[in-house]
């Protein structure tokens, strides 16, 4: 999944032969899952369509204030176009539209777009060689990086006119990984490591059954999804679940008991910034494990158990300047509890889960928290969906990060 997913992308398309690149900008753009609107200047419909611009989109393509053949057609709100968007992107930008923007002048819905843009404003130039080399060229494009506007360089290659120069527009792919960088670098957790714990254990009895619990490991997913939309790459180290992960920046490691987890858990500890432990590890085990299977004969069946290893007492106890967050699901004493826990295994944060709470705990989509941090600081927290869960622990995780 890219950092682009669920983003509104404006793509602003002047008038230059490069146009016809843009049909595949907005297929990658549409493709990570970014909503696409599209807005051409008049005469860039000499060079590509835009039947088939709003095809690919699946939005209107819009090059005019109004529709001049339906008299009672509603204007097109260039504030709120410039509003609704999360990132414009003009490609290909010819030299003329950027000498208008450079100077602020608006004679076309895209150009006035623009000024009303209070979003990131990337611009892809495109034009031929001794063009692009022109100071008033050069002008414009210094003039747009003092606004915060930010240049996606032209490539050398074969120009329109015959020549091989510098000019020609960066590649549809090319223009992408630029922006995903981009974004990428401007994140909180940029150039940090997160490594999460999600899902059940499973502690095997014999070779078919096993001690488990109702775990889904959803929380889980949803705090790694959270979190390299921040910019961290993640680890998560899961017990048996059917949660995927489809973000670029987050890698799994599948794991089936306790024990598995401690060990996966310590080899990657070292090298992150940041563990956040939400799996329902299983705290006891079989102390004996038959190689064959159970046979039923008797009316009972007893097991002796005994603990596994407690990985977030055993993280605690090491994490130096490491951010430790851990998770707490209770039924009784549930702040007590909590404090108690967010003590005693030296944590920095811990999540609050009480069963006693509809809409809560394993299994759903949805989940109630009361967040703790070191200062015994607590915020309560309404019901939510566990995508916004994990966004508001996240967003707990930034203000100890920053203080």
């Amino acid at each position: 999944m890219s950092i682009l997913k669920d983003k509104n992308v404006l793509l602003g398309i002047t008038a230059g032969i490069a146009a016809y690149k843009s049909t595949s900008l907005v297929r990658l753009f549409v493709k990570v899952g970014a909503n696409v609107k599209v807005i051409m200047t008049p005469a860039s419909k000499d060079f590509v369509t835009p039947l088939t611009l709003s095809t690919l989109s699946k939005n209107p393509v819009l090059s005019s204030f109004i529709d001049e053949e339906d008299e009672n057609a509603v204007w097109n709100n260039h504030v709120e176009l410039g509003l609704w968007a999360d990132l414009f992107l003009i490609a290909p930008a010819t030299a003329n539209s950027l000498s208008k923007m450079a100077s602020g002048n608006s004679d076309n819905l895209l150009l006035a777009t623009y000024l009303s843009a209070k979003c990131p404003v990337y611009f892809a130039p495109a034009m031929d060689l001794d063009m692009y080399k022109h100071q008033s060229t050069i002008n414009s494009f210094e003039i747009l990086k003092g606004f915060g506007n930010i240049i996606i360089p032209a490539v050398s290659g074969e120009l329109a006119s015959g020549l091989v120069g510098e000019g020609r527009m960066a590649e549809p792919e090319n223009i992408l990984t630029f922006i995903e960088k981009d974004i990428l670098q401007s994140l909180p957790l940029n150039g940090k490591q997160v490594l999460i714990t999600a899902g059940p254990t499973y502690e095997a009895i014999d070779p078919v059954r096993f001690i488990g619990n109702h775990s889904s490991g959803k929380m889980g997913f949803e705090i790694a999804n959270a979190a390299a939309n921040l910019g961290a790459k993640v680890v998560i180290i899961s017990g048996p679940t059917h949660e995927k992960a489809e973000h670029s920046l987050i890698t799994v490691i599948p794991v089936q008991s306790a024990s598995d987890m401690y060990d996966a858990v310590h080899n990657h500890f070292n090298d992150s910034d940041i563990a956040i432990l939400s799996a329902a590890v299983a705290d006891y085990k079989p102390k004996k494990v038959s190689i064959i299977k159970i046979k039923k004969k008797d009316s009972t069946l007893q097991l002796e158990l005994e603990k596994t290893k407690d990985i977030l007492e055993s993280l605690g106890k090491i994490k130096q300047n490491k951010l430790l967050v851990g998770f707490a699901l209770e039924t009784n004493d549930e702040l007590e509890n909590a404090i108690k826990k967010l003590k005693s295994k030296n944590l920095d944060l811990i999540v609050l889960n009480s069963l006693n709470d509809k809409g809560a705990g394993f299994g759903g989509t949805t989940n109630k928290v009361t967040i703790i941090n070191k200062n015994e600081t607590i915020t309560n927290y309404s019901l939510k969906s566990k995508t916004e869960v994990a966004k508001d622990i996240m967003n707990e995780i930034l203000k100890l990060l920053d203080a």
